[in-house]
């Protein structure tokens, strides 16, 4: 009791004064302080999200803050979900702290503390999600993650979540869903602030690891929110972001197998009317500029439905490409060479190999003529940040879709740079470009 009339008191001298430190209610910061709560700020990285930051409400008013006064042990657990010792638990290392407000922003004084959490590719202990093998395939969770925090100085802790932020995932709708004979799929979507009359519409598909019921999963599991940031949207003027789930993944055929285009998938009639009804219930979609992408399993899906409907889209940009090329006819190949499209694919990729998918697939469409192809091909897929060895980090081959998601392919098959009007542009700027 006497350390809440202390705060109080305080409070109320310092309101008076000035009623700008009044950041949030003082029943609320004392509550908050008391029973321990902190907020969990999360990030999207290459590899996935992890929580970047957590912000502590004080008892006090702080006008500085010491990353050595805290400590942080993390939990990390699931319902039937087995981990190594090493992602279950483990400690979070401090790189900074700072007075903060009680979303995290950096002020002179405030009644909460922000510490900055290191973050790396290799740290299992980091991420809010798992990749679950269950019931014959796996899939990216979200899973249960525990802070206990600790003042060392003067033993407060902190262990009760009240809540948790995540900006580039909040710019999405999440509640989409699309029936039709029989199969459901959710979607998120994006919609633009744009003064245009009609803004392009970006669909990406996920990969195998990312299907389910929950579309953040297929948003934040390798970062494709990115399709909504200020940067990429800057291309297209603004530009309407799609990105559909499927329940399971979208290689799967009527058997429940993986089908590599020897057979058909269950799900590529529902998607495409899935597409088309998202075109036609927003008017502001232009739909002379329905860009379709995706990696790995999204990848087959992307050039499926581009098979299917050769003269729907109007362009096509592919990471890590899982349909084999053997399975693609030449009429095929004929019916969809006007798509503009751009592959991308690392050479060292053990998952999709290159020269079973992508590598023949290009030629024969370079060899019959396609006007609007080209193709990144890249020696590995490596740290862009510079953060963790730059281009001495490899991550795995597979993952060449870090290439789409950060704008970064640039240049074509044979090393030259990909020109639009005598231009070298990258592969969002190219595909801004793109119109039926």
């Amino acid at each position: 009791m006497k350390k809440s009339f202390l705060v109080l008191s305080t409070f109320l001298m310092l309101m008076i004064l000035n009623p700008l430190l009044a950041i949030e209610p003082i029943t609320k910061i004392i509550s908050n302080y008391e029973d321990g709560s902190y907020t969990l700020i999360l990030e999207g990285y290459d590899w996935g999200p992890a929580v970047k930051k957590v912000v502590l409400p004080t008892a006090t008013l702080n006008t500085e803050a010491n990353a050595s006064d805290y400590i942080i042990e993390v939990e990390r657990s699931a319902v039937g979900v087995e981990m190594k010792s090493e992602e279950a638990k483990g400690s979070r290392e401090i790189v900074f702290a700072y007075v903060s407000d009680a979303n995290g922003s950096r002020v002179s004084e405030g009644n909460h503390v922000t510490l900055v959490l290191l973050v790396h590719p290799k740290n299992p202990i980091d991420s809010p999600i798992k990749y679950v093998f269950k019931d014959g395939r796996g899939s990216n969770q979200w899973i249960d993650y525990k802070m206990t925090i600790t003042n060392t100085s003067t033993s407060k802790i902190w262990n009760n979540e009240a809540s948790r932020v995540y900006k580039d995932l909040y710019r999405f709708d999440l509640k989409g869903k699309h029936t039709i004979n029989g199969i459901n799929l959710t979607y998120a979507s994006f919609e633009p602030k744009t003064t245009s009359a009609k803004s392009p519409l970006i669909i990406w598909l996920h990969g195998g690891g990312e299907g389910g019921t929950d579309p953040s999963i297929a948003l934040v599991a390798n970062k494709a929110t990115n399709y909504a940031s200020p940067e990429i949207q800057s291309f297209f003027n603004g530009a309407y972001v799609l990105v559909p789930q499927a329940p399971t993944f979208w290689m799967q055929n009527v058997n429940g197998d993986y089908t590599r285009g020897d057979t058909d998938d269950i799900y590529n009639k529902a998607l495409f009317k899935l597409i088309d009804n998202f075109v036609k219930d927003n008017p502001k979609v232009d739909a002379d500029r329905v860009y379709i992408g995706g990696c790995s399993n999204g990848r087959y899906m992307s050039l499926k439905l581009i098979l299917e409907h050769p003269k729907y889209f109007a362009a096509s940009y592919i990471s890590a490409p899982a349909y084999l090329d053997s399975n693609i006819t030449d009429k095929q190949i004929e019916s969809i060479k006007n798509v503009p499209i751009w592959f991308i694919h690392s050479k060292d990729d053990t998952t999709t190999l290159p020269d079973e998918t992508v590598v023949p697939l290009y030629k024969r469409l370079v060899n019959a003529k396609a006007p609007n192809v080209h193709f990144s091909y890249y020696e590995h897929v490596i740290d862009l940040t510079g953060f963790y060895g730059g281009e001495n980090y490899y991550f795995p081959g597979h993952w060449s879709w870090i290439y789409s998601h950060a704008n970064h392919a640039n240049f074509d098959f044979n090393g030259e740079p990909v020109l639009l009007q005598g231009e070298n542009v990258s592969i969002m700027k190219w595909l801004a470009a793109q119109k039926k």
